[in-house]
C-alpha cells in the first residue's frame, strides 16, 4: 500500500470517526471516557502532550501546557497545534512528550504494532501512555456479531482485550499500571445510564464498552561497573583465596637499590 493510498484511507476513517463521535451514542461514550481520564490527568505535569484519535482533544483538562492533536491530512487539521502525519511515523524526538493518548485508533490502524511503537518512543520516561480501546466482551461488542455492522464505526477493525495489549506494551518496554472500564449499559441501549456507570466505575467491572489502559516505561536496571583492581590470575576458591595482585616492578627496583646502599 502506497503512502498516498494509506493517507487517503486514514482520511476516510477519520471523517467517519468524527461523524460517530458527534452522535448521541458517541457523545455518551466520550463523556464516560473523559470522566475516567480525569483522575489520571490530575497527576500529570509537563510541557507537551499528543492525542491520536478521531474525536478531538479528550485530555484538555490535563495540566500539560501544550496539547497537540493529530490529523492524517492537512485538510482535516483542526488548528495550528495539529500534527499532520502518519501515526506510524511521528515527526517528534524520542521521549519528548509527557502524555500520549491513543484513542480507539489501534483497532483500525493499518499497522497497529508500528503505531504503538511510535507512541511509546515519543513518551518520556516520567510520562504516561494512555490507550483507549473497545472491549470485545461487552454490550456494545454484541453488535459486532452482525457482519454488516463491522463495516461501519465504531464496530470496524479488530477489537482487542487489555490482556492482549499487555503483551504488545511489554515488547516496547512499557508496563500496565492500571486498567479502567467505562461506558456501561444494557444491550441495545446507549451508555447514558448514570446508575450503571456509577456502579461499573465503582467496582471497575470489565463489562463496559470501553477501557482505558495507563502504561509507563519499564525501569531500566543499572548495570554495576566492574572493579578496576586487576588480578594476575583468575579468582579461585572461596573468599578470593587464589587471587594475587600483580607485582609492581618499580617498587622492586627501589627496594634492591636501598639494600645496596
Amino acid at each position: 500500500m502506497s503512502t498516498e493510498t494509506s493517507a487517503q484511507r486514514l482520511a476516510a476513517l477519520f471523517r467517519e470517526g468524527q461523524q460517530f463521535w458527534t452522535t448521541p451514542a458517541g457523545e455518551a461514550v466520550r463523556r464516560a471516557e473523559r470522566a475516567c481520564l480525569g483522575p489520571a490527568c490530575e497527576r500529570l505535569f509537563g510541557v507537551h502532550s499528543l492525542e491520536l484519535g478521531f474525536g478531538g482533544l479528550l485530555a484538555d483538562m490535563c495540566p500539560v501546557r501544550h496539547a497537540l492533536c493529530w490529523a492524517p491530512t492537512r485538510e482535516l487539521a483542526q488548528g495550528p497545534s495539529t500534527l499532520v502525519c502518519s501515526p506510524e511515523a511521528l515527526p517528534l524526538p524520542d521521549e519528548s512528550l509527557s502524555l500520549v493518548v491513543v484513542h480507539h485508533l489501534l483497532e483500525i490502524a493499518p499497522d497497529p504494532h508500528h503505531m504503538l511503537q511510535e507512541a511509546a518512543r515519543v513518551t518520556a520516561d516520567e510520562g504516561r501512555l494512555i490507550l483507549f480501546g473497545w472491549m470485545p466482551i461487552s454490550a456494545g461488542g454484541m453488535g459486532r456479531l452482525l457482519p454488516a455492522r463491522r463495516r461501519v464505526m465504531p464496530w470496524r477493525g479488530q477489537w482487542r482485550a487489555p490482556g492482549r495489549l499487555r503483551d504488545w506494551l511489554a515488547f516496547v518496554d512499557f508496563e500496565i499500571e492500571r486498567v479502567d472500564y467505562c461506558a456501561f449499559h444494557l444491550p441495545g441501549r446507549s451508555p447514558r445510564n448514570a446508575l450503571f456507570e456509577t456502579l461499573g466505575r465503582r467496582h471497575n467491572l470489565p463489562l463496559g464498552d470501553s477501557y482505558m489502559i495507563q502504561a509507563c516505561r519499564r525501569p531500566q536496571l543499572v548495570q554495576p561497573q566492574g572493579s578496576r583492581l586487576r588480578f594476575a590470575a583468575p579468582v579461585g576458591g572461596s573468599a578470593f583465596g587464589a587471587a594475587r595482585l600483580k607485582p609492581d616492578p618499580g617498587a622492586a627496583q627501589e627496594r634492591r637499590k636501598r639494600e645496596v646502599e
